[in-house]
């Protein structure tokens, strides 16, 4: 199977996350979390199924295939690595680490996906306990725009 497009992937980890809260997912609730029109759910559903990445009952409830579950778990993945790594490191907000996450998930390599995981892993191990990695980067840029003004 070839690369899908990030509009693509998007449905698969939405659809992912459903199927994991209740098993099945539904145009509506896609619709929902994407903020786009049914129509949209129901175009990019038709190109997932012809690609075989998920199963739909008519007009009903919606499962990813084993291919489609595998692909939806490694764009979550490498979602959730990045939302961490811009929360815990850079001190981002959970909404902008999350809207940060969603645009990069796409853009970038997974060996650079993994090197962010093991920067913020190897970051955290040689701070002290006691702080909190974004916490002292945070005082670290307050420092530098201080001298900057």
């Amino acid at each position: 199977m070839g690369k899908i497009s990030a509009s693509l992937e998007d449905y698969l980890e939405v659809i992912y996350q459903l199927c994991r809260e209740r098993q099945v997912a539904r145009v509506k609730e896609i619709a929902e979390r994407l903020e786009v029109a049914d129509a949209s759910v129901v175009g990019a559903l038709r190109v997932l199924r012809r690609k075989r990445l998920v199963r739909q009952e008519r007009y009903g409830y919606i499962r990813l295939t084993a291919e489609g579950e595998l692909l939806a778990r490694e764009v979550f993945s490498r979602h959730e690595s990045l939302a961490l790594f811009f929360r815990e490191v850079l001190g981002l907000t959970d909404k902008a680490a999350e809207a940060e996450a969603c645009r990069a998930e796409h853009c970038l390599e997974d060996r650079t996906i993994a090197r962010l995981a093991l920067l913020q892993k190897f970051l955290g191990s040689r701070l002290k306990k006691r702080y909190r990695l974004a916490e002292v980067f945070s005082e670290y840029v307050r420092g530098k725009e201080m001298l900057n003004s």
